[in-house]
């Protein structure tokens, strides 16, 4: 991604547009949107400059420490649990702390031990627990008698995470739709857009309704 594109990311923010808007005016997919904005402040936070300076220090700094090839039962490894999160669209940082996150005995990390069990920066840390907020994935606790933040997945966890993807699905209706009214609904693209806007649609609500019914699953 080039320093104008981030620049028109950072223009697109400030115009409120969704994410799936941005991705088609980049021709990029809304997932690269997405974790960009996310590894780099946040909707908010976000500054084109601070993520081109970023990006190039992550260069430089290569990749981070492996997962540990550790298999399950079934024969599946922890990196390819990680590998599979990441391949579904999440950062590899925020995949990784999420993994670890799983794993705790209480869901319950300090940024400080998830920056040395992962052989990573605090900074990685922020940027990839923001990201998991933001995703409905874990949350924040404050612990008052230490005055630190306290990072947790919880069995609701998952259940937030698809009202949070069924939101952004909605906003790619709404976006859709726009477009398709643009190009007119009698067009051939017109037709082919809205279709494509009653599917994801439907798909939505199929989704939380889905999940409404499944939710006693966690508890």
């Amino acid at each position: 991604m080039t320093q104008q594109d981030r620049r028109r990311i950072a223009a697109g923010l400030a115009e409120r547009l969704s994410y799936a808007e941005i991705a088609r005016r980049l021709d990029r997919p809304t997932t690269t949107i997405t974790r960009e904005v996310a590894r780099n402040g946040g909707p908010a936070g976000y500054r084109p400059q601070q993520a081109q300076e970023a990006t190039i220090r992550r260069a430089r700094r290569g990749t981070p420490a492996p997962v540990r090839a550790v298999a399950s039962p079934g024969g599946t490894t922890e990196q390819e649990l990680v590998d599979m999160a990441v391949g579904a669209g999440m950062p590899r940082t925020a995949a990784r702390v999420h993994h670890d996150l799983m794993l705790s005995r209480d869901g319950r990390r300090t940024a400080a031990e998830l920056a040395r069990r992962l052989s990573v920066s605090p900074a990685s840390v922020s940027v990839a627990v923001n990201y998991l907020v933001q995703q409905g994935y874990a949350r924040r606790e404050r612990d008052p008698r230490r005055r630190r933040d306290i990072y947790v997945i919880d069995n609701d966890a998952w259940y937030h995470s698809v009202l949070i993807s069924r939101r952004q699905t909605l906003e790619t209706v709404r976006a859709t739709m726009t477009l398709a009214e643009t190009f007119g609904l009698d067009s051939p693209v017109g037709q082919r857009l809205s279709r494509t806007a009653a599917f994801l649609e439907r798909v939505s609500l199929d989704m939380i309704e889905s999940a409404d019914r499944w939710r006693p699953l966690l508890s």
